[in-house]
């Protein structure tokens, strides 16, 4: 039996898959959070297809006929192998045309009752351009503060099993938010992906509960926050996590392991800050990467470069600190500890 082939402009819905059907660079660069990728059509496919199609339209609308179909036969004999004839997807490719109707004709002939999207990702873009924005502004951020080391993200995260709201704009983008805060072996989501990744969040919280975000700068990385949430995010009252040195130091050495592994990288992370700090005060600290003084390399770094900034960026915010937590530890039960006294503080808002 036929199943019907449904068309819908809502991406929200009640569907057992998303499937975008792009080529996975599209996919890469942007797709709706959730979704799988069942490409028609590989990268080098769709650029084959297209130039021969400003060649000659038939042979290229051929080609891709046939690639496509190919493509199509490899999902339903493998991804698609398991699904009950009671699974009902959501399809789309760019515009909700070709590609996306390709695959859903055959999958509503094998009988799955298949929603392409109406004017497919294009749809679900111009949704995020017009409603990220002034969905964050109705947010009720309360912001976790305080110098390099104090732990913060992962007390953020262990205040989830408080049950807080929590935002990790730092998880979202794959970086730290400092010089050194890149991930080993990822990459950062494209500025597109990473408005999709807060959206998403966002759409989750009660608007009427209060939200806990880290403090950043108005990019981490390279992925730049939304100018809604930053906005708001400059006006919300703080907690300020304070740390000793010794227990920061500590930390950093545990967290940044993956640094202290290639000091060839790190390196190269000194030659950006000589403009900054100079020639001599860089060679102290290349000297401690050379003979792996690692917790002499981290209290200069923190001493010296970090502290200085997070002070003279903390003095330009607004927003009122609501309460300070100070601790001589961060190992994980000080952390977990933390998490339950800064929940205590954000049930009083």
């Amino acid at each position: 039996m036929v199943a019907p082939l449904k068309r819908s402009s809502d991406w929200q819905g009640d569907y057992d898959a998303i499937i975008d059907v792009r080529t996975p660079a599209e996919f890469a660069d942007d797709h709706i959070p959730g979704a799988i990728n069942l490409p028609v059509l590989s990268d080098d496919e769709r650029v084959k297809v297209g130039t021969l199609h400003k060649q000659n339209a038939f042979e290229g609308r051929r080609l891709g006929a046939a690639l496509i179909s190919r493509n199509i036969a490899d999902h339903l004999d493998r991804v698609l192998a398991d699904k009950p004839p009671s699974w009902s997807p959501l399809i789309y490719c760019w515009r909700g045309g070709q590609r996306s109707g390709s695959l859903a004709r055959v999958m509503a002939e094998t009988g799955w009752v298949v929603t392409v999207l109406d004017g497919g990702y294009k749809t679900y873009r111009g949704h995020i351009l017009d409603h990220l924005n002034p969905l964050a502004e109705r947010l009720k951020p309360v912001l976790i503060q305080g110098p390099t080391g104090s732990a913060k993200t992962h007390i953020l995260n262990a205040a989830k099993n408080e049950g807080i709201q929590c935002l990790d704009l730092e998880g979202l983008a794959v970086h730290r938010g400092s010089l050194l805060g890149f991930e080993p072996n990822q990459d950062q989501p494209s500025p597109r992906m990473f408005d999709s990744l807060i959206f998403d969040h966002l759409s989750q919280f009660d608007l009427d509960k209060p939200v806990l975000i880290e403090a950043e700068s108005s990019k981490i990385g390279a992925c730049q926050i939304p100018k809604g949430l930053w906005q708001i995010m400059q006006q919300a009252p703080k907690i300020t996590i304070s740390a000793s040195l010794e227990s920061r130091v500590e930390f950093l050495i545990r967290d940044y392991a993956h640094v202290i592994a290639e000091p060839e990288r790190l390196d190269r992370l000194i030659d950006g800050m000589i403009k900054r700090h100079g020639h001599d005060v860089t060679q102290q600290w290349r000297d401690h990467v050379t003979h792996q003084r690692w917790n002499e390399l981290v209290a200069a770094l923190i001493t010296e470069h970090y502290d200085p900034a997070y002070r003279q960026s903390a003095s330009r915010k607004g927003g009122d600190v609501i309460g300070t937590l100070t601790t001589d530890r961060l190992d994980e039960a000080a952390i977990a500890s933390l998490a339950k006294d800064l929940a205590g503080l954000m049930t009083k808002i």
